[in-house]
């Protein structure tokens, strides 16, 4: 019996394909920032201040409405 036959070959070639892959994945996981930036409640702050931008857009235009 030959240690080198087409079943493992091919169990060998698919086992080093997966490997790539795995490994490809880490390194591009090791290369990615852990803080992406803002903070946790910077989208809550950012979403507080439209709202708030909004609703004064929304009384200057309706208050300019009344007075014409």
């Amino acid at each position: 019996m030959s240690v080198l036959n087409k079943r493992n070959a091919i169990l060998g070639w698919g086992v080093w394909q997966v490997g790539k892959v795995a490994a490809k994945r880490k390194a591009k996981q090791a290369l990615e920032p852990k803080d992406k930036g803002r903070g946790k409640g910077a989208g809550a702050v950012l979403s507080g201040l439209a709202a708030a931008g909004g609703a004064v857009w929304f009384w200057r235009r309706r208050r300019s409405d009344n007075e014409s």
